[in-house]
């Protein structure tokens, strides 16, 4: 360890920002993102420790798993950058503490970057490069190259920042409750946006027929009178967008049900099952291929 207190520059924490970039350049299955990781820790690392087996010791922590969404590595990177440095100055800090502090953050920020930048962020400004493209701008794709780049590399410059200053607070804490604290607030934070994404991401369709209801002639497209040529097609279109029913038997479904009822109450019932086997220690693997040979056998049933 160095016997005085290093400090990790405002350029060498540039430089881990601008490694974070391409944090799944070394994406693999076994421990995902844990080469990215290292990657865009080395500039600090070699600043930190001067002691060749220091800097091994350090590389071999960070080979650990580890995965979250690319842009939310930004905050765990900057506390573990206050940890190594804290750490490197003589803090009673161990491997268990600084891979404690990257588990604790990056489950529950896993599931905020998703519905932040894929689903609200890019397709804003894909939709505003793509109108103008639409109205011949040649601004439209540069529009969106500035401004989609520009909001990442600041996203992941000032969270990088904000997580290095509350490390610092962390480490000047450890036993007070404040990792505790920052972690709890990631957790609650990660289980908000993902119970708000149960009903996008989980579909469960139940086929089983309750009733079918003739309808009255008038409020269907009656296809016997209709020629099947493009005039006919269109008045047929027509018809269905006045309001009418493309057949004259209105069919209720098990889920159409189910969703007058409550709707993603079957979706959140078969979340809530799965949170339940995971409690039982059931094994992930175990629940995936249960839900997999349900989907199969429902489906040939007719169940789903």
């Amino acid at each position: 360890m160095a016997e005085e207190k290093i400090k990790l520059s405002k350029r060498d924490r540039l430089n881990v920002a601008w490694r974070n970039t391409f944090t799944q350049g070394s994406w693999n299955y076994e421990r995902m993102q844990n080469g990215g990781f290292v990657y865009a820790m080395i500039p600090a690392i070699k600043k930190l420790y001067s002691d060749k087996e220091d800097r091994k010791q350090a590389l071999q922590r960070h080979l650990e798993f580890y995965n979250t969404h690319p842009y939310l590595t930004a905050p765990v990177l900057g506390v573990t950058l206050a940890m190594e440095e804290e750490r490197a100055g003589g803090a009673p800090i161990d491997d268990v503490a600084i891979q404690g502090v990257k588990v604790g953050m990056m489950g529950p920020l896993a599931g905020v970057g998703d519905p932040v930048f894929w689903f609200t962020i890019r397709p804003m400004l894909g939709a505003l490069g793509a109108s103008l493209a639409l109205g011949g701008n040649i601004m439209g794709p540069i529009i969106f190259f500035l401004a989609w780049n520009i909001i990442r590399w600041a996203f992941l410059w000032y969270t990088q920042e904000f997580g290095y200053r509350a490390g610092s607070a962390i480490t000047n804490d450890l036993s007070g409750g404040l990792l505790q604290d920052v972690t709890r607030g990631a957790s609650i934070l990660g289980m908000f946006v993902l119970a708000s994404l149960v009903e996008r991401w989980v579909d469960i369709d139940f086929q089983p027929v309750v009733s079918e209801t003739p309808l009255q002639e008038g409020s269907y497209v009656d296809w016997d009178s209709l020629s099947m040529t493009p005039e006919g097609l269109q008045t047929a279109f027509q018809q269905v967008e006045e309001g009418r029913a493309l057949s004259s038997t209105e069919v209720t479904t098990l889920q159409d049900n189910l969703d007058e009822l409550i709707p993603g109450l079957a979706g959140l019932l078969l979340t809530f099952l799965c949170m339940w086997l995971l409690r039982k220690n059931v094994s992930p693997i175990v629940i995936i291929l249960g839900l997999f040979v349900f989907g199969v056998v429902g489906h040939v049933i007719g169940l789903l």
